[in-house]
């Protein structure tokens, strides 16, 4: 287990139902993403295009790049179509006391 402390990224009740919402933690940016299983978060750029994915398509699990509509699994980061070939950067999220949290 990790020793980074849980930081609240926004309340339960803010969070767009079965879409994107953008956050920003300090200088990153982040995109939490809510999901029939659960809330999960990444880093909101798109490490192939550098494009917002926030301003993407959101389907269940699956976010498609604004840019290029590489895709990627918001559950792992792994990426699901081309041209995505490199995982994106996803957070340890939880839910507590109405919070979104993530371990960064």
């Amino acid at each position: 287990m990790s020793d980074t402390p849980w930081r609240d990224v926004l309340d339960v009740a803010d969070l767009e139902e079965s879409w994107v919402t953008r956050v920003d933690l300090g200088s990153r940016k982040l995109a939490v993403y809510d999901t029939p299983s659960g809330v999960y978060a990444s880093l909101a750029l798109c490490n192939h295009g550098g494009a917002d994915l926030c301003d993407g398509y959101f389907d269940g699990h699956v976010i498609e790049c604004p840019l290029h509509q590489g895709a990627f699994d918001v559950r792992d980061g792994r990426p699901v179509s081309a041209p995505a070939t490199r995982r994106m950067r996803v957070f340890e999220t939880r839910v507590k006391d109405g919070k979104v949290q993530v371990r960064i």
